[in-house]
């Protein structure tokens, strides 16, 4: 992938801006959310992350309990975006399901419709054959997995198809395989996802190299990624911000606070244009 591998190309879902359906189904337009258990046991959902897949990567997700998030490569999902072209539509009273196949497997697709949605959003916004972008949930019922998504527009740009699927592999390797050869940084214990050529190792002997710069020997190996993505995805001069970090790391928009926190205050970043968006300190 070379230089542009960062994959930041899903740090932002840009739901409402394409013509996407934004209603029902409690999937909030918008908005990168993320699941905490609350006082009362109910989920409350929070920061999470949003991550491209293909289907066979759905149909392969693994989950802990009936109540526990997905994972897929080992990395919890909260949110996927898939693409995929629709072989049936089958309108609903309440939903709308659409069958789609992306080449690594078929998926039907729910969309709920809500009462008071305007008479034209009930309707398919799609024909069968076209390609389709989905957003949404990965649901599990009785073996059979499903997304459930109100966040959908037609593919106008068969390119669009080849970037996702390009877009999903480069993650897939990122986290199965560490990042490209020559940009490794050593993890904990050698079995994390950042880890040189030697394994092993352990945080103390860790260290970015943006600028030549060493990071402390303290450094948490949460704050460690989280700088090495700095270091390594493409980016304009404003940096990441930490929703765009959260994504492209499937972690919890809180844990890359509490990093970014530990290296700001170590001096290693700085931010730029407001206090979630940071850039790595070079000198």
């Amino acid at each position: 992938m070379g230089d542009n591998y960062g994959y930041q190309g899903y740090s932002n879902a840009n739901y409402g801006g394409q013509n996407a359906n934004n209603n029902g189904g409690g999937f909030m337009s918008g908005s990168q959310q993320g699941s905490q258990d609350s006082p009362n046991g109910q989920k409350v959902y929070g920061q999470e992350s949003l991550r491209p897949v293909t289907i066979k990567q759905i149909l392969d997700a693994t989950q802990a309990h009936s109540d526990a998030e997905f994972k897929i490569d080992g990395s919890e999902v909260t949110q996927v975006s898939l693409v995929g072209q629709i072989s049936t539509i089958s309108p609903r009273a309440t939903n709308i399901v659409y069958k789609i196949d992306d080449g690594t497997g078929t998926l039907e697709i729910q969309q709920w419709i809500n009462s008071d949605m305007e008479e034209g959003a009930t309707k398919p916004i799609a024909l069968e054959g076209q390609y389709l972008h989905v957003w949404g949930r990965i649901k599990g019922l009785q073996n059979k997995r499903t997304v459930s998504s109100q966040m959908l527009r037609p593919v106008a740009d068969f390119n669009e198809v080849t970037y996702h699927l390009l877009e999903a592999t480069a993650i897939h390797l990122y986290f199965t395989r560490g990042p490209p050869e020559g940009a490794t940084v050593k993890a904990e214990g050698g079995n994390g996802m950042f880890v040189d050529n030697n394994g092993g190792g352990n945080v103390g002997a860790a260290q970015g190299q943006a600028a030549g710069k060493k990071l402390p020997a303290k450094t948490s190996a949460i704050a460690r990624k989280v700088y090495h993505l700095l270091q390594e995805a493409p980016q304009n001069n404003e940096g990441l911000h930490v929703q765009n970090i959260a994504s492209q790391l499937g972690m919890q928009a809180n844990d890359v606070f509490k990093a970014g926190d530990e290296l700001l205050g170590d001096g290693v970043i700085y931010t730029t244009v407001d206090d979630e968006t940071w850039a790595v300190l070079e000198y």
